[in-house]
């Protein structure tokens, strides 16, 4: 590879990473000017959501970038930095870890309006270019828009022994239920 490494960081509670995560990520893959995609569940939640461990939503997390082939991982950075995930922290750390890759931001367009009230707002626009991802029922992103799921929705739908049939990347599916994760 000539140049820098392009790397698509895209941050969440990943609670758990449903099939429209997945959809995201091949579509940043295959249409943003990056090499990889980086999936990177938070250590706590700087709201104090409620999440399943982090262990979990870690593994659940590369179950679900798998089958994205090689240039798709999921990163424990926040593992490793601890205490409150900030998102403008974390793309500092990885830029110091990988001083030769350049990093940008994956955000839905539900989640762009919210940008200028996260920690460090300003830095953060200057420091990392955003892919901003269309997301049903919200304005902006631009180009494909995705399907409006959530991870409450699945979570919801787990806890009164609904099917979520459709929304959850069979590995991680199976994941849920072999360690009884988000139980009825």
């Amino acid at each position: 590879m000539v140049g820098p490494m392009r790397v698509a960081f895209f941050g969440g509670s990943f609670n758990p990473p449903h099939v429209v995560h997945q959809l995201v990520s091949l579509y940043v893959l295959e249409t943003a000017a990056v090499d990889e995609l980086w999936l990177v569940p938070c250590w706590k939640h700087p709201f104090d959501k409620a999440l399943a461990p982090y262990e979990h939503r870690l593994r659940m997390c590369e179950l679900a970038v798998a089958a994205l082939g090689p240039r798709a991982r999921a990163s424990d950075v926040e593992r490793r930095l601890g205490g409150e995930s900030r998102t403008l922290v974390t793309v500092k750390a990885l830029r110091a870890e990988h001083p030769a890759h350049v990093f940008s931001l994956v955000v839905g367009a539900d989640i762009e309006p919210e940008l200028s009230s996260w920690y460090g707002a300003e830095e953060l626009v200057r420091t990392v270019p955003r892919i901003v991802i269309g997301r049903g029922g919200f304005a902006g992103g631009g180009g494909l828009v995705m399907p409006a799921v959530s991870s409450t929705e699945v979570r919801t739908r787990l806890a009164r022994g609904e099917s979520v049939a459709g929304l959850l990347p069979r590995a991680v599916d199976e994941y849920i239920r072999q360690h009884r994760l988000y139980p009825p």
